[in-house]
């Protein structure tokens, strides 16, 4: 199971906002996590935490574009965090070779027609909508029913317009629209999503629904996770700390 470190470059971000939100910052970290060996580097410009405001095109681009040139310098691989086709497209001229767009295409009518183009890796989570709006969706008959249904409808538009499908893999959003028992139940029953066949992505790192008051008091809980999924034939996890989940998952 691979690691993919988190690189925040935003100041609201709900696990570090602000700890990483300049270019020099910003790759210090990723540098961090380059030596603690990190298999994909996720850069995002902008926070998709519930109640976050949306940020420019401009801003996005301008927080993102140069951290991914500066760390695509030491053959890592990048993934650009993003909900926006434009954004997409810097990013992976840029130096970046994965696209992470936690709308699955449903925030940008162009992202998949772009993805499609780009012929990189796509990965389509599941969503209901934007940060401002998705805890008021967060209503199921069958939670994981229904997150395979409407990841299997991305699927279909993705291939719909050419992305390939060993281009694809899925995320079935965890804390995106749920409430910590829809959390758990997807966690509980995470070999149906793997059985959907696409490489699937977790990314569950310092969530509220984890416990503890604080993100950081989350930690070990979402190293816990970890070690649990590591037997579930997930393709990775999504975290804030790469050096204790390389750990685990070495030992």
């Amino acid at each position: 199971m691979l690691v993919m470190g988190i690189l925040n470059v935003t100041p609201d971000s709900f696990a570090d906002g602000g700890r990483h939100n300049d270019f020099e910052a910003a790759v210090e970290h990723g540098l961090e996590m380059i030596a603690e060996g990190v298999d994909i580097i996720d850069i995002g410009g902008e926070s998709t935490r519930p109640g976050a405001e949306r940020v420019s095109e401009t801003e996005e681009i301008a927080r993102t574009i140069p951290v991914i040139k500066e760390l695509s310098k030491h053959r890592v691989t990048i993934s650009i965090d993003t909900m926006r086709a434009s954004t997409a497209e810097a990013a992976i001229k840029a130096g970046a070779s994965i696209i992470n767009d936690v709308s699955g295409g449903l925030a940008d009518v162009a992202m998949l027609q772009t993805a499609a183009q780009l012929q990189v890796p796509y990965i389509a989570m599941h969503w209901r909508g934007h940060a401002k709006e998705m805890n008021s969706k967060a209503i199921y008959g069958d939670v994981v029913v229904d997150v395979i249904s409407e990841l299997n409808e991305r699927i279909e538009a993705a291939l719909d317009v050419g992305i390939h499908r060993n281009k694809l893999i899925i995320d079935p959003g965890i804390g995106f629209a749920k409430e910590a028992e829809h959390n758990w139940a997807i966690i509980e029953s995470i070999d149906r999503i793997v059985a959907m066949g696409y490489p699937v992505l977790v990314g569950a790192s310092r969530k509220r629904f984890l416990g503890g008051d604080s993100p950081d008091e989350r930690e070990q809980a979402t190293i816990e996770l970890t070690k649990r999924l590591s037997s579930t034939g997930v393709w990775a996890v999504r975290v804030h700390s790469v050096k204790p989940h390389k750990q685990v998952l070495s030992s």
